[in-house]
């Protein structure tokens, strides 16, 4: 089971119609993108769910859910 902000990430990128960049998953949770400090533990978070197999991570930078 996944912790409350894990799931709310996740959510997130299940519901864009494709692969997303960090910025696009923060706008959608409502996180201020503008301020680079709220933006890069977001990237983090989306990190650890590509480590623990939740996410794949294109070469690109961007993040979609595993098929």
């Amino acid at each position: 089971m996944l912790p409350p902000d894990y799931q709310r990430i996740l959510a997130a990128v299940r519901q864009a119609a494709g692969p997303v960049m960090a910025r696009q998953v923060g706008e959608m949770l409502g996180v201020d993108i503008s301020v680079r400090g709220k933006l890069e533990p977001l990237r983090g978070k989306l990190v650890r769910l590509v480590d623990r197999g939740w996410l794949r991570k294109l070469t690109d930078g961007r993040f979609t859910t595993c098929l």
